[in-house]
């Protein structure tokens, strides 16, 4: 059974730093593209970042580049999401996903597994 864990949510403010966590287990997480998406009530799922299976290819959605930074521990099966020069509207909750594929992208259906997510509350 896949489980992702997601961690290291919380309340900051404006201009604030957040690093998250997902602890994967269940799957061969060496060989898995990892993303990270948020979603706020009333709104559409929407993608974040991903990572492919070896960490050399990070992609960013455009409203969080140069601000946020995505990367994996293969050896911990871990990705993280380090959150910079946080705004209010990056208040979301945050769903780390994988995927059975080396590589993914900015569609939900690339993903098979889904966290439950961690809230990330950014106070202006």
């Amino acid at each position: 059974q896949v489980q992702l864990v997601e961690s290291g949510g919380g309340l900051v403010q404006a201009g604030g730093s957040l690093r998250l966590s997902c602890a994967a287990s269940g799957l061969t997480f060496s060989s898995a593209a990892m993303g990270w998406f948020r979603q706020t009530p009333g709104k559409e799922r929407e993608f974040v970042a991903a990572i492919n299976w070896s960490g050399t290819r990070p992609y960013y959605t455009d409203s969080v580049k140069g601000r946020f930074t995505i990367s994996r521990d293969n050896a911990k099966n871990t990705v993280y999401l380090q959150m910079n020069s946080l705004k209010s509207e990056d208040t979301a909750v945050y769903c780390c996903t994988a995927a059975r594929s080396r590589v993914a992208g900015p569609r939900n259906n690339e993903y098979d597994y889904w966290g439950q997510g961690t809230q990330v509350t950014v106070s202006s």
